[in-house]
């Protein structure tokens, strides 16, 4: 049996849903699962079920119980901090809290925005994958 898996995407997008046919329709099982009153869209050429957000804890608990695993896949976002300095400096000591991953990278390098006399941010989307078991 292949493992169900749900996609939560960083955007107000809806949630996208991979599952096995297991005895009878899987259009059934996600209304008796989430209310008759969802609108679950089969996307056909992805083989993957796009259903509302505010859903996935509950869809995530009902496929452990129904399945006993499933892949979860969550994107969010990081905001990193570094220093101008850190980036324009030349020689290997830094004290910034990129720990010097940017260290001599460049200010501008990697869209990079200057918060403050010498403060960057940007923010990065990162995926978290996580295989859950009941």
């Amino acid at each position: 049996m292949h493992t169900p898996n749900i996609y939560r995407p960083l955007k107000p997008d809806r949630l996208r849903l991979w599952m096995p046919c297991q005895g009878g329709s899987n259009r059934s099982w996600l209304h008796a699962t989430l209310g008759e009153r969802i609108q679950p869209i089969y996307d056909k050429p992805t083989a993957r079920w796009l259903i509302a957000r505010n859903h996935f804890t509950l869809l995530v608990e009902n496929l452990l119980d129904r399945f006993g695993q499933v892949d979860v896949f969550v994107e969010f976002s990081v905001t990193e901090r570094c220093d101008s300095r850190c980036q324009g400096a030349e020689g290997d000591d830094c004290q910034c809290s990129c720990l010097g991953e940017y260290h001599g990278g460049g200010i501008w390098a990697g869209g990079w925005i200057q918060v403050g006399e010498t403060t960057l941010v940007r923010s990065n989307v990162q995926l978290r994958h996580m295989q859950l078991t009941a």
